[in-house]
């Protein structure tokens, strides 16, 4: 049995006030969760406890919502390694600039300060990966957050700083060491409950003290790596002190100086500031100033930054919730909490279908739209219906009713489930979806037991289990299913030949074919066509000695000269089949051809398979501008950045659109792999893939030594995974609920039935839902979703999947049990949906906006009586902002001319056909530290029989060491990271190379040398690979030498890059528009604008 999700711990603490100190008698460990509560008692952290009055400005925590201090809180169980009570190490002030260099020490564990990345701003001092803290349960971050401001302020005039010695037990104490407690005192009564608070429960929740704070970056930063030391560097950069930021004790962490300020206030807000002054003041307050000519300040000894590794970050949930689900199964009858995406779980069905087939955006339902609407959250699911299973759950059970089918409800048309009930002695059954009343068919009866259940239930897995596949009839059959057939057409142009990208796509072809574990799926076919002016067809025959070559040139009515030994079984066909695909480069090798014809390849291919169903798998390297479906360049520079750029993103003719329509009839889908040197418009061409069901894949200057094996891994991938052909999706709802949007790569000729040319076991399907009326709050909410398809063997299925949640009428709960992970990956879907008709800016201030409006929400509905310089972040939500600047940053989203339009529309693809664990992938990269493995690290491990991974490092440059190495895996690369000063040891092991000079860059795989560290360096990277980006190309970059450096640290979302905030200023200018929607009307200051 599996637990329930309990509330994650929070990321650092402040001390509560000794009242409650004795409540807590029993602390944790990092990133474990309390178990679930005895029955009948509160959940865990109901015992959560407010911001004392002594908090002032407020910090990062964590809170149970709704839920007030009591005694005789329920103890969490031995297993739960208890940990000693850590004291808060004394304040530290860092020295001023000029007094730093003499008299700072290196903290143990820091890397040296010639760490900075590229592109990134100014120098900036650099750190190790921190060691994991332990932190009490259910405490408060310590560490408050800070505003960016711009250069002008008030002046004021706050007196010399001191230090303190010994111990600080509370924010205020930190707060007011610095001269900036003082606003904050006088709302310290508003943080205590008022009388009868007591009993309200409240959602648990992070808290993030904001306060205004100077601008931490120096403008015109050239963003690529200098040169220099630490005592080069001038006031204000990294290694500087900074002011206006407060410090915690330890180790720190620097964020880039180069970091953007929050947008400018308005004229008159209590954050404008003027030169000479840091005063800051809490939200609502506005100090009265005497009319006065502006006189200097006097000097005030700069303030350390913020600890940017006390923020929440996805290493630690993930961690957290590997730990929770990996040692012990998970049951689905846990109708709350599910595992996060990325965890490795075993599911045991029972009655709700495992998270890998379907996952809710919120897992409890709100009643009416009204409460829906008041959260802002996103309401949806995200579908995989053909997911894989983990090899130690157990399959899916297919059922066969015979010729009568399965049960069905006469009204609704839902399938029978678990969640139906039996009345009248077995005789009848009520719906779960529509309450209907229906007959038991005779030979289907069976006696009640005394709880109302049938006797036979246990041996009915349609009655017991959430996932289930039945045989389908007659009247699901429009014609005879037949085993699926591949079609793989190469471009044989001039352009493709000469790149290598023939000779790289038929070695690919082949290993797929026939490659060390690979092939097609069972009783699948194989058919090849070659394409340049005209269209080549080739018999591949069994009885053949080699492959015959037919060649239509009339490309205007394109027709299939083959009628047997087009499409053949691959192993018996296989010695006609290699010998073809290893003389396919010199066959084409002096064609110079330039203009590919991909709209004839298209309508032969829809020729060939009619009636079989299957795959087409195509090979484009330019812009088809010959014969039917050509196209024009129409890329304009001057569009770019612009409201009108989204006209690039349209289709420039209904040409291929109409054609994919006309495969998905066939049962037929497209995977399209670009081979780009110039502009292909892509926007016209992915409709083959985004209207079929496919994929689309990208190339861009392909290289066979760079790119080969990438193409060989992915076009493996594509072919040899789960595949079903001419598929039809449908789901089904409670009354009261509704579909109202489907997102992803799918065609629909009505409102409720998604059409699939083809289905594989990466195919995600979004639907966001809406309310056409008010659900029960005493019963379940109940969701269906049926998949017809045909297996690559021929046969025809009903795959259903069944899901049943509470419904509520608590807009705490709605926050408490959403899954930020789900949102994200709708969200995305719909963000690229509506590329095509919204401007990009204006897609990025909506994105940004609901992301405000969430929080704005919770801190309303769920956090009334906190200081208003605290930022409170749901316990469930609290990575929402990061992964929606990680969004904003994305090449699909974000602004800016660097990005080609091509590939713009590609990871615009990406994101539509994402599931939720890819979209993580794309999100958040995985970086590794492979300079200084443990021991087992590298290794199989025992117990679960995977490589065990080093501790994972936050995306960001200065928690890389300049004395290390690092993986970095994400969703479209694989790079390995050279510190300046990695170890000659380190190269010579791993890269066979004795100096960082001799590293060879050009090799995009790591060499297989016979050294221990080798072969633990490429497991680790053979772990990352698979899970990420399916291939296993490694691109080297060595810090401050090579351009390869430049793409690496734009994946770092948590530093400031991809003209974007970092994470830091990013959560800063959250908080000040939450600061804004909760402030009195009178005076509101308006939104700023995000570009």
């Amino acid at each position: 049995m599996g637990a329930p999700r309990p509330p994650m711990p929070s990321n650092g603490y402040q001390q509560p006030p000794p009242q409650q100190q004795q409540q807590q008698q029993q602390q944790f460990a990092p990133g474990q969760r309390p178990p679930p509560p005895p029955p009948g008692t509160q959940p865990p952290g109901a015992q959560g406890w407010r911001p004392p009055a002594s908090a002032g400005a407020g910090a990062i925590g964590v809170q149970q919502p709704g839920f007030p201090p009591q005694s005789g809180a329920p103890q969490p169980p031995s297993q739960y390694r208890p940990v000693p009570q850590q004291q808060p190490q004394p304040i530290q002030q860092q020295q001023p600039q000029h007094q730093q260099h003499s008299q700072q020490q290196q903290p143990q564990g820091m890397a040296p300060p010639q760490a900075r990345p590229p592109m990134s701003g100014p120098p900036m001092a650099g750190s190790a990966a921190l060691p994991p803290q332990q932190y009490p349960q259910q405490m408060q971050y310590s560490q408050p957050l800070q505003h960016p401001q711009p250069q002008q302020q008030r002046p004021a005039y706050l007196p010399p700083q001191s230090q303190t010695p010994g111990a600080v037990s509370s924010l205020a104490q930190q707060m007011g060491g610095m001269n900036i407690g003082q606003q904050q005192q006088q709302q310290q009564p508003m943080q205590s409950p008022p009388p009868g608070a007591q009993k309200q429960q409240r959602t648990r929740r992070a808290y993030v003290s904001a306060s205004p704070a100077p601008n931490a970056a120096p403008s015109g930063a050239s963003g690529y790596p200098p040169v220099g030391n630490a005592a080069q560097q001038p006031q204000g950069y990294p290694g500087a002190a900074q002011p206006g930021y407060p410090s915690v004790s330890g180790p720190q962490t620097f964020v880039p100086g180069a970091q953007a300020p929050a947008p400018a206030p308005a004229p008159g807000s209590p954050y404008a500031r003027s030169p000479g002054g840091t005063q800051m003041q809490a939200a609502g307050q506005h100090a009265q100033y005497p009319q006065q000519m502006a006189q200097p300040a006097p000097f005030e000894p700069p303030k350390p930054r913020i600890d940017p590794s006390q923020l929440p970050t996805p290493i630690a949930v993930h961690a957290h919730d590997q730990e929770l689900y990996g040692s012990q199964p998970y049951s689905t009858a846990t109708k709350t909490f599910v595992p996060i995406a990325c965890t490795e779980y075993t599911a045991i069905d029972e009655g709700n279908s495992n998270p890998r087939f379907v996952r809710l955006t919120m897992n409890n339902i709100p009643k009416n739209a009204e409460l829906l609407k008041a959260t802002h959250l996103p309401l949806g699911m995200v579908v995989q219906p053909l997911a894989d299973l983990a090899p130690t759950e157990e399959p899916i059970k297919l059922i066969d009713f015979g010729e009568e089918g399965p049960i069905r409800c006469l009204r609704c048309k839902t399938y029978i489930n678990p969640h139906m009930t039996f009345i009248n002695g077995g005789k009848n059954f009520v719906c779960n979806m529509c309450r209907h009343e229906n007959d038991v068919p005779e030979d289907y009866f069976c006696n009640l037991d005394m709880v109302g259940r049938r006797l036979d239930r246990e041996m009915r897995p349609e009655l017991r289990c959430g996932t289930v596949e039945f045989v389908a009839t007659k009247d699901f059959i429009a014609r005879d299913p037949v085993p699926a057939s591949f079609v793989f057409a190469v471009d044989v142009t001039w352009n493709a030949v000469q790149s290598g990208m023939v000779a790289q796509a038929a070695a690919a072809i082949r290993a797929a074919l026939y490659g060390s574990g690979a092939g097609l799926p069972a009783g699948a076919r194989v058919g090849i066509i070659t394409y340049d002016r005209s269209v080549h067809f080739y018999s591949l025959a069994a009885q053949l000695d080699q492959a015959q070559m037919m060649v239509v040139p009339d490309i205007a009515d394109v027709f299939v000269p083959i009628h047997e030994g087009f499409v053949v079984d691959a192993n018996e066909s296989r010695h006609v089949i290699e010998p073809l695909l290893d003389s396919l480069a010199a066959m084409f090798a002096s064609n110079h051809t330039a203009e590919p014809v991909l709209g004839a390849v298209v309508q032969a291919a829809h020729e060939a398979l009619r009636g079989r169903g299957g795959k087409l798998v195509l090979f484009q390297s330019a812009l088809p501008t010959f014969g039917p479906g050509s196209l024009k360049q129409r890329d304009d520079a001057k569009l770019h950045n612009t409201d009108k750029e989204k006209t690039l993103y349209e289709a420039q003719d209904a040409f291929y659109r109409d054609w994919a329509v006309k495969l998905v009839e066939e049962g037929v889908c497209c995977s399209l792999y670009m081979f780009p040197a110039a502009y292909m418009d892509a926007a016209t061409l992915s409709q083959l893939a985004t209207v079929t069901g496919g994929e689309v894949y990208s190339y861009p200057a392909f290289e066979g030594g760079r790119d080969g094996r990438r193409l060989a891994a992915d076009l493996r991938a594509d072919v040899g995974r789960t595949y079903g052909s001419n598929a039809v999706l449908r789901i089904r709802t409670s009354d009261g609920l509704a579909v109202d949007e489907h997102y992803g790569n799918l065609f629909m000729r009505n409102h409720v039935d998604v059409e699939l040319g083809g289905v594989t076991s990466d195919t995600a399907v979004g639907a966001m839902l809406r309310h056409d009326g008010k659900l029960d709050e005493t019963q379940d909410v109940f969701f269906q979703v049926a998949l017809l398809y045909t297996t690559s063997d021929g046969q025809r299925r009903i795959r259903v999947h069944n899901l049943a949640v509470p419904c509520t009428t608590l807009i705490g709960n709605l926050f408490k049990f959403s899954d930020v992970d789900t949102s994200m990956n709708l969200v995305a879907k719909a963000a690229v949906a509506e590329a095509q008709h919204t401007p990009l800016r204006s897609i990025r201030e909506k994105l940004t906006d609901q992301c405000v409006q969430i929080h704005t929400a919770y801190r309303r509905n769920c956090a009334t009586h906190s200081s208003p310089a605290q930022l409170i972040l749901s316990e469930s939500y609290k990575l929402s902002p990061l992964y929606t600047l990680a969004l904003l940053k994305s090449a699909a989203i974000r602004g800016g001319a660097d990005v080609p339009v091509d590939q713009r529309i590609y990871h615009m693809c990406l994101l539509r056909q994402f599931s939720v664990r890819k979209s993580l992938d794309y999100l958040y990269p995985t970086i590794a530290g492979v300079h200084a493995l443990a021991e087992g690290e590298g290794e199989v491990d025992a117990a679960s029989g995977k490589v065990l991974l080093p501790p994972l490092v936050r995306a960001s440059y200065p928690m890389l060491d300049p004395a290390g190495a690092y993986l970095l895996a994400s969703a479209g690369s694989l790079t390995l990271w050279l510190g300046r000063q990695v170890p000659a040891a380190f190269l010579q092991d791993v890269l066979g190379v004795a100096a960082l000079d001799a590293v060879d860059t050009a090799a995009h795989a790591l060499p297989d040398l016979p050294t221990a560290l080798s072969r633990r360096v490429r497991a680790i990277a053979d772990r990352l690979v698979p899970a990420r980006c399916g291939y296993a190309s490694v691109q080297v970059a060595r810090q401050g030498m090579d351009r390869a450096e430049v793409p690496f640290a734009m994946l770092l979302v948590e530093d400031r890059n991809n003209d974007n905030m970092s994470y830091v200023d990013f959560l800063c200018a959250i908080h000040r528009q939450i600061q804004i929607e909760t402030r009195p009307k009178e005076g509101q200051e308006p939104k700023w604008s995000y570009n």
